[in-house]
């Protein structure tokens, strides 16, 4: 007879999970607060010849965030909760900077900033995704299109502003 411990069935970790979506929808919603006029502001740039259209931005994000999730959540079916706590607090690091970079970059124009902001976000996924992999790595694979994309928003930083003195 086998005697290894199966989880309870109420083991699923629902709550962390409300948790997760809450936290990474405050964020998106936060973000999306503080970017009211940036298809406005953003179209008014001058452009490097390889930046997305505006409307590129809602449909990609909307998919990170959903899979960011997923992964924080997989963490913690994996681990359990306690265990996960240091992962997910690099997770929630990482959202408060995500949600940083939009108000400085689309609402108050500081170009400077944002991109000195956008490579500590760079930096923070880089570690909340190693360290999502170390717990499960389907976790830390689910991360790398995020991690992608804000390298891709790091280059994409620099360019504006460099091509827009005086509005970045």
């Amino acid at each position: 007879m086998n005697t290894r411990t199966l989880p309870a069935p109420n083991d699923k970790h629902w709550g962390a999970l409300a948790l997760i979506a809450i936290a990474t929808f405050a964020t998106a919603a936060i973000g999306a607060y503080a970017s009211i006029d940036a298809k406005t502001f953003y179209v008014a740039l001058n452009q490097p010849g390889w930046a997305p259209p505006p409307g590129a931005f809602g449909p990609v994000w909307s998919v990170l965030y959903v899979m960011m999730g997923t992964a924080a959540w997989l963490v913690v079916r994996r681990l359990g909760l306690p265990a996960a706590r240091p992962a997910l607090r690099l997770y929630g690091a990482q959202l408060v900077l995500n949600a940083i970079w939009t108000w400085l970059f689309f609402h108050w124009h500081n170009g400077a900033l944002a991109l000195a902001e956008v490579l500590l976000l760079l930096g923070m996924v880089a570690l909340t995704a190693r360290r999502f992999g170390q717990a499960r790595p389907l976790s830390g694979w689910l991360m790398l299109p995020y991690l992608a994309w804000v390298g891709f928003a790091s280059a994409l930083t620099l360019a504006l502003w460099r091509l827009n003195p005086g509005v970045l």
